[in-house]
């Protein structure tokens, strides 16, 4: 049997003893775990043994409780300790404190999904990042999200609803861009999606003089990428080409289908663009434009997950030579600023 051991009283405390003043309106959980050891074990050697903290740094957390509270929570003798009615009374709440905070470190241990918007199913750049970042870090949860559009993605990305998406971030209204960051990915080819009789759909390759007098759809009136059809009216303009006019908004790739196989227009593309039914895709050359294509995220983010987007994002782009621009390459001089950022 251990011989009994109070908290030692070889000189007196300093502090003041529990009266009434002013009470925080925060109260440190380390105070409540001091207290609660020390009313389990009714002994301050072994409480403080418990929680492996000096027994003069426990005595001074339960005397700062007390002073918090305005209230004597422990009975201290040379011989033993018991608690007041105070202390007795503050245990259940105690417990009841600790356990909630226990609960919600418990809930956040695991980390939320990191939710990854690719635009659309088939963006064959922002999804080949999504795989490896899975690869890299195989114990996160990554889940793709598709919001056609970076405008689209951008709201969405600021309200914490979206954790990260790709596209042209210098086509975003400033207003947007001020609460979003972004790493650029890729100089991305742009195409053409012409129907399968079109006059143009023999060459292999498409100058884009070629497409002097044409109407070529670029999303204009879509209201989640605007970026998209500013990008196409700078390419445009001056080289005769129009851009279509607003079409109902299609949702899904059977009504997109179906609807730009009723105009017959040519769509602006890009050279991983998927496979359309009675339509072929073609490389636009001479020069060869570039969609500027960033992974883009809120200021501030933190995962765990989010440091393999960023390192997969960085490791396909050497790899296959995605930030090399072409000595005939074209991007909008706007673009040229946010592309060079971590040249």
């Amino acid at each position: 049997m251990s011989a009994p051991n109070p908290e030692p009283s070889p000189s007196p405390d300093p502090s003041p003893s529990p009266g009434p003043t002013p009470r925080s309106h925060h109260l440190d959980p380390r105070l409540l775990r001091a207290f609660l050891a020390v009313a389990d074990e009714l002994h301050f050697t072994r409480a403080a043994a418990r929680l492996y903290v000096a027994q003069q740094a426990l005595s001074r957390d339960v005397r700062r409780l007390e002073r918090e509270l305005g209230a004597e929570l422990f009975v201290r003798t040379t011989r033993q300790v018991t608690l007041t009615v105070d202390g007795e009374r503050l245990v259940p709440y105690a417990r009841r404190a600790l356990d909630a905070q226990d609960e919600l470190l418990a809930a956040f241990a695991q980390a939320r999904p990191l939710l990854v918007d690719l635009n659309f199913p088939d963006q064959a750049t922002a999804r080949a990042v999504l795989l490896r970042a899975r690869e890299l870090a195989p114990d996160q949860e990554l889940m793709a999200r598709y919001e056609s559009g970076l405008t689209g993605a951008a709201g969405e990305l600021l309200a914490g609803r979206l954790d990260a998406s790709f596209g042209r971030f210098a086509g975003l209204d400033p207003a947007l861009r001020a609460g979003l960051d972004h790493q650029p990915v890729r100089y991305e080819p742009m195409a053409v999606v012409l129907p399968e009789d079109h006059r143009l759909a023999a060459l292999e390759r498409v100058p884009l003089a070629a497409l002097e007098g044409e109407t070529v759809y670029a999303g204009a009136g879509n209201p989640r990428t605007p970026e998209w059809t500013d990008l196409a009216r700078r390419l445009f303009e001056g080289r005769g080409i129009r851009i279509a006019p607003p079409v109902p908004l299609a949702v899904g790739d059977e009504e997109f289908q179906r609807i730009m196989a009723k105009t017959r227009n040519p769509i602006l593309a890009v050279v991983d663009f998927p496979a359309m039914p009675a339509t072929v895709l073609r490389p636009l050359v001479d020069p060869v434009p570039l969609s500027p294509v960033s992974l883009v995220w809120r200021k501030g983010l933190a995962h765990p997950a989010f440091d393999a987007l960023r390192r997969a994002a960085i490791e396909l782009s050497v790899e296959h030579g995605w930030l090399h621009r072409p000595s005939d390459g074209w991007i909008p001089a706007t673009d040229e600023a946010d592309m060079n950022i971590h040249k």
